[in-house]
């Protein structure tokens, strides 16, 4: 009887063994089940690939004034930090000794004048005479030469007379351009020297330069992939307490050699400033758009993979298959990473799940949309 209830209870075990193994999941070669991983096709859309510089600003034109004259200055007729617009006067110097010498000029040029116009009367007198040989001709030659004397003569008291002039204009130091005033560095009562002395300091202020270094591969890269030309690229810069790129310019010039010692080219960029809020010595932050927009492929970071210095990501076929793909990659593009090489975009990536597999793998693929994943 025991012998019969253990053979009853044998063959229990062994029917429930086998009603669990048919209902275990499908295993894969090496024995346990596929993976779940989650795959989703590149996104694809328009690319604009951006390079990034750190650069300052500077103005377009920046003047240090000087007087063209010496004297006592007697005026200063700008605030500190002013705005001013182009021929406004900034100082004026003692014109008074400038305008007694513009006078004595004036008075010698009237005396040249009048010796002038009697030396003119006394040759035409004497020619007229020549033909009745009343005057010779050694006495008209004379006259002749007078006359030549005297209108050098007039030239020089002419040239004193602009000189002198020029000297009192100069009293009256105006501005050179348009733009936004230093401080004064000379008040009333001081003398100044002609062409030395610093009076203040004038920069433009709309637009304004952007100025940075790039790299000579950069410059040849953006060379080759711009070969109609290289100047009104956009450009977009940030400040340092900026997290967008809320100010657009344009590139105006690369420089024409590379710096021997750094191994870098100068670039400058044009910008508009027309409330004057950007100002020279600003740091900023720039990008150059390096190319013209074109379509490009698109994954999250999450989604490559590194194998010693190949960067690859895993694509499973239609038979549930993982494959290693290597991939050439682009810079960020709102937080994805392009894809410039080894992807058409048709492909089913793995983006989730990536430790689990390995080329050769059947996996569990559940099928996703990129651009619900990136949103999230």
């Amino acid at each position: 009887m025991i012998a019969l209830r253990l053979q009853t209870a044998f063959v229990w075990l062994v029917s429930l063994f086998l009603l669990a193994s048919c209902s275990e999941p499908p295993a894969t070669q090496g024995g346990a089940a596929a993976p779940q991983v989650t795959v989703a096709r590149p996104l694809q859309r328009s690319i604009t690939d951006w390079d990034g510089f750190v650069g300052q600003f500077q103005a377009v034109q920046q003047v240090d004034i000087r007087p063209r004259v010496s004297g006592y200055v007697v005026e200063v007729a700008f605030a500190d930090g002013a705005v001013v617009e182009r021929g406004d006067l900034l100082f004026r110097i003692d014109p008074r000794p400038f305008e007694a010498v513009l006078q004595q000029a004036k008075g010698q040029l009237q005396s040249v004048k009048t010796r002038v116009e009697n030396q003119r009367k006394e040759r035409d007198r004497a020619q007229s005479l020549l033909p009745l040989q009343a005057v010779s001709q050694e006495e008209y030659d004379s006259l002749e030469a007078a006359v030549l004397g005297a209108e050098s003569d007039l030239q020089a008291a002419t040239a004193n007379v602009q000189a002198a002039q020029l000297n009192v204009d100069f009293t009256r130091i105006t501005a050179p351009v348009a733009g936004r005033m230093s401080y004064r560095r000379i008040d009333v009562g001081n003398i100044v020297k002609a062409d030395e002395t610093l009076l203040t300091t004038l920069v433009s202020m709309d637009p304004i330069q952007f100025v940075f270094q790039g790299s000579e591969a950069m410059y040849l890269r953006y060379k080759r992939d711009n070969a109609h030309g290289m100047g009104g690229s956009p450009v977009r810069i940030r400040l340092q307490d900026e997290t967008d790129y809320g100010w657009d310019g344009k590139l105006e010039f690369f420089d024409n050699a590379i710096s021997a010692g750094s191994g870098t080219i100068r670039g400058r960029a044009l910008v508009d400033n027309p409330d004057g809020f950007l100002v020279p010595g600003m740091f900023g932050h720039l990008q150059l758009q390096a190319a013209a927009p074109y379509m490009g492929i698109l994954l999250p970071d999450d989604a490559i993979a590194t194998r010693g210095a190949q960067r690859i990501v895993y694509v499973v076929g239609a038979d549930s298959v993982v494959k290693a793909v290597q991939v050439e990659l682009g810079p960020l593009n709102d937080g994805l990473r392009v894809i410039r090489s080894g992807l058409d975009g048709s492909e089913r990536v793995v983006v989730s799940g990536l430790q689990r597999v390995f080329p050769g793998s059947a996996v569990d693929a559940v099928e996703s949309n990129l651009a619900a994943i990136t949103a999230r």
